[in-house]
């Protein structure tokens, strides 16, 4: 499996043999470069232009905006709902099992969840987590998730970028939270089912424009 990050929540999730997803596609009027992504399957955690651009992606044929439960390309999708600006529009965590091997996408989660919704997430070897704060976890809020769930590999996402028009916190926060002085970092986190480390790594992902 190969996870590419492509700035805030956007992601482009590709393995041999299942369906290729984009989670969150942004619109560029935020300040970043814009997307020119293919994907099978689009995720939408909620109806925001950080989060919903669907123009940004070609050859998509399933466009995922809601709790449920998913098979797509070999790909099993499950949206769970939590609390999102209002009682209106929630926002959708989606978990992507590729044979077992699972990732975890939090879009702009606000709190951390209650004990139910940890136990619906199960186990996560891969956590795409927002630690900028704005409307989404802060660094000490994001901190406490990951002590929670101890996945084998945390990805953060959602945090201040060159150019970006929104306030975000610097991801140095999260890291001081987290105790992280020096962070791998890579241009894309490539894993296999037989490489997952016994210990939570923090990955930082360079964005790619």
């Amino acid at each position: 499996m190969e996870i590419t990050w492509y700035g805030l929540s956007c992601f482009r999730i590709t393995e041999r043999k299942h369906a290729t997803v984009v989670t969150d596609p942004y619109d560029s009027s935020l300040g970043l470069p814009p997307l020119k992504l293919k994907a099978d399957v689009i995720t939408v955690s909620h109806d925001a232009k950080g989060h919903n651009q669907l123009d940004a992606v070609s050859g998509f044929q399933h466009a995922l905006a809601g709790p449920g439960e998913y098979e797509i390309g070999n790909v099993f999708v499950t949206g769970i709902a939590t609390p999102g600006d209002d009682k209106t529009a929630p926002n959708i965590i989606y978990v992507f099992d590729y044979d077992g091997l699972t990732v975890a996408h939090l879009g702009d989660m606000q709190k951390v969840p209650s004990q139910t919704q940890i136990e619906a997430l199960e186990e996560v070897n891969v956590l795409l987590l927002p630690v900028g704060g704005g409307k989404s976890l802060n660094a000490a809020q994001a901190s406490e998730l990951v002590s929670m769930l101890e996945p084998n590999f945390v990805v953060p996402m959602h945090y201040q970028l060159p150019g970006l028009n929104i306030e975000l916190d610097a991801v140095e926060r999260f890291l001081k939270e987290m105790g992280v002085a020096e962070p791998k970092e890579e241009s894309a986190l490539k894993i296999s089912a037989g490489s997952l480390p016994e210990e939570t790594e923090i990955i930082l992902l360079a964005p790619k424009f």
